[in-house]
């Protein structure tokens, strides 16, 4: 890691005093911020304390109530997104935005494609993106569609994308969020690479171990206020939670054990993709955790139960009748909830606010289609507050929430009322330490009323909270299967990666 005393540059984006509320609620109460040349600072903190409204007053979404932002030394007036990115200041969002249907030299050249005599010339295409790609170190062919890359590749062209586009200062908004530990590494030498030639790089991330290591510096919010500035090489991972969730106690697994009911959720010999021969009972009360290397199966799950691929082979029963995999209505009739980890993809319309996002689940499952707004928003603000949803005003926008809140409605959409059994993707995916242990309390008061809970995480200190028996998959296939109590987060580390269990 770059020593922050070896650049005496002055700062390429600065915030003096910045001030933003929004209704009565202070969302950003005289924040300071400065930004280095060839710096990674990391900028962390609870939901709600204040990230993405500094990201969108940067960018030029939200003009300041009050207080300076400062570009290369220069107090800008009135920002605009068009004049932010022409300042050379880019941002790559947690929601991929490459177009899935053009190739990866046609989304880096977007907008800019060569032409002569009004023909954009393909062979200058294909090798300036070559030429920009190999230059950042990413192997990938520029001829590939974008919508059959990974999600870490689909990243690695959104990052190179702004480079190529003149990108000096990266916001890079939770970039490893959905990532697996291997994939996370690449993102991880590729902002080392950009801060070694000069890039000053905004990072937000709730992984804090990935902060610790990456970040140069890392500004603390809480509350709307900056409650630390500090070298990472001067925290440990107690020190930043602390100072992320001040006086709030964030609570560990309780002491009682679980005791499993009769079996709810049986899966028999089901297969598609990758996923093969995968047989697994869940009991009621029960938190089965299913984990293995990323691409071995794991992540077929949601796919095959929700019909997003089908299945060759398997049958799926809850609480003794048969669901044939993939059939939602009978599904949600038998009381099987499936909860995506892609929230913005696949769980929520961004468009709608929070009490229609709710409206629409429920009416797809037993409501008409008369709309009677008196009661979608007596029955949304039930469903927040038994979720612990909290947002600025009482039905906001669901994309303006944060990540944690929007996970919460999410899982207030599927799991209200009291579900037979549930797959809950990455639950935690993309929130803070404070709304993750709301999310795990959530879990567990579902086990606790008998629901059978089916966990797809790749997180091993989640699993050694919720779970109460562990399945490992490999190559499709189960090849373990033990209670938590018989298996170390060393196990669960090493099994993740594709390790030997010993």
């Amino acid at each position: 890691m770059a020593a922050l005393d070896e650049r005496p540059q002055a700062p390429v984006l600065e915030l003096r005093g910045v001030r933003k509320a929004f209704g009565g609620a202070q969302a950003l109460a005289g924040v300071d911020f400065t930004l280095l040349p060839g710096e990674v600072h990391a900028v962390v903190g609870m939901n709600g304390a204040g990230k993405s409204t500094l990201v969108e007053l940067i960018c030029g979404s939200f003009a300041p109530d009050a207080g300076d932002i400062l570009i290369d030394g220069r107090i800008q007036g009135t920002l605009t997104p068009r004049r932010v990115h022409g300042a050379g200041v880019s941002i790559v969002h947690q929601r991929r935005t490459l177009v899935n249907t053009l190739t990866v030299a046609e989304n880096l050249l977007l907008g800019r494609l060569p032409a002569r005599a009004g023909r954009v010339q393909w062979r200058r295409v294909r090798e300036e993106a070559a030429r920009a790609l190999a230059g950042l170190g990413i192997d990938l062919p520029p001829d590939t569609v974008a919508g059959t890359l990974g999600p870490a590749e689909q990243t690695l062209v959104e990052i190179a994308r702004e480079v190529h586009l003149g990108g000096r200062v990266l916001i890079l908004d939770e970039p490893t969020a959905s990532l697996g530990g291997r994939d996370a590494q690449r993102i991880h030498r590729l902002v080392r690479t950009l801060r070694d030639r000069g890039v000053a790089i905004v990072y937000i991330s709730h992984h804090l171990d990935e902060v610790l290591d990456l970040a140069d510096r890392v500004t603390v919010l809480r509350d709307g206020h900056v409650a630390t500035v500090a070298h990472s090489a001067g925290l440990d991972l107690p020190a930043l939670i602390r100072a992320m969730v001040g006086d709030r106690v964030v609570h560990e697994r309780p002491d009682a054990r679980r005791r499993a009911g009769e079996p709810v959720l049986e899966l028999t010999g089901l297969a598609g993709g990758r996923l093969r021969a995968f047989d697994l009972t869940v009991r009621a009360g029960e938190v089965v955790a299913v984990l293995g290397p990323v691409g071995d199966g794991q992540s077929e799950l949601f796919r095959l139960l929700t019909g997003l691929r089908r299945a060759s082979d398997g049958r799926v029963t809850v609480n003794g009748a048969g669901v044939a995999p993939g059939d939602v209505r009978a599904a949600l009739a038998a009381g099987l909830r499936c909860v995506t980890g892609d929230r913005l993809s696949y769980g929520l319309v961004p468009g709608l606010s929070v009490d229609e996002n709710l409206d629409l689940v429920r009416r797809g499952r037993s409501r008409p289609w008369l709309v009677r707004w008196r009661d979608v928003h007596a029955e949304g603000r039930r469903a927040r507050e038994r979720f612990g949803v909290t947002a600025l005003h009482a039905d906001p926008p669901v994309s303006t929430l944060s990540g944690g809140n929007q996970q919460k409605v999410l899982l207030s959409a599927w799991l209200d009322g009291e579900p037979a059994a549930c797959l809950l993707e990455e639950p935690t995916n993309g929130v803070d330490v404070a709304a993750k242990a709301d999310i795990h309390r959530i879990v567990d008061g579902l086990a606790g009323r008998g629901t059978a809970v089916l966990l797809c995480s790749c997180d091993p200190d989640e699993v050694l909270r919720l779970a109460d028996r562990v399945v490992v998959v490999r190559s499709g296939r189960i090849v373990a299967d033990s209670p938590i109590d018989q298996v170390t987060r060393d196990d669960l580390v090493t099994l993740t990666a594709g390790g030997d269990q010993t």
